[in-house]
């Protein structure tokens, strides 16, 4: 995680943003075609499409876990008292989302069962697959938002030779 060569992958915020984003795309695209794998009608496309989706996801994945320097992966024995609150803040920040989406998806179900006269029984799965994977992810969507840029040494090549 701590390896030069992937930095210019997230060196700036609006880098770190656009990585969070794909990361975000990537996993509803996989979440959307996992549900129609698991609880829809055309499953083959959608296991084809499931496994194209795995390989960018876990690329975007790793870019943002480097960003962060494994602040989420890594064991708090490990970590010294900065990490560990800024992981805690970015941890609490996520529960915050994750509890609006819990709400947002409960009062969704709720309201096509009342209001559309559909059995919510078979959107209840799907939705709480996407949940699940919005509340397992949350917390390094927060965290790559969060990272701070890395400060300038102020040496150019030039000063530093000479």
């Amino acid at each position: 995680m701590n390896r030069p060569e992937g930095a210019a992958l997230h060196a700036t915020a609006a880098r770190r943003r656009l990585v969070v984003g794909a990361h975000v795309l990537l996993t509803v695209a996989s979440v959307t075609s996992w549900n129609f794998v698991v609880f829809g009608e055309r499953q083959e496309w959608a296991l084809v499409a499931t496994l194209a989706l795995l390989l960018p996801w876990c690329f975007a994945t790793g870019v943002l876990n480097s960003a962060t320097r494994g602040l989420l992966e890594l064991r708090g024995r490990v970590l010294d008292e900065r990490q560990l609150a800024e992981r805690d803040r970015a941890r609490a920040r996520a529960h915050r989302l994750t509890s609006g989406l819990l709400l947002v998806a409960a009062l969704g179900v709720g309201a096509v069962g009342w209001f559309g006269g559909v059995q919510v029984e078979g959107a209840v799965a799907p939705v709480l697959v996407t949940v699940l994977a919005a509340h397992w992810l949350m917390p390094l969507w927060v965290a790559g938002l969060m990272v701070q840029d890395e400060p300038d040494d102020g040496l150019d090549e030039v000063g530093a030779l000479g």
